[in-house]
């Protein structure tokens, strides 16, 4: 597996934990940030199962 992949996951992980804490867990930013994690992780797991 890529390890930037895995950097960039933990990146964008904890930017969304960032917004959760400072703007809400429902705001526009961290939903975005959820969603954008959910597509790296899915993609995480698509190259782990090859």
């Amino acid at each position: 597996m890529n390890i930037d992949l895995v950097d960039y996951i933990e990146l964008v992980r904890d930017q969304m934990i960032f917004a959760g804490m400072s703007s809400g867990f429902t705001s526009e930013e961290t939903v975005r940030l959820s969603k954008k994690l959910d597509t790296l992780l899915n993609l995480q797991m698509k190259i782990l199962s090859n």
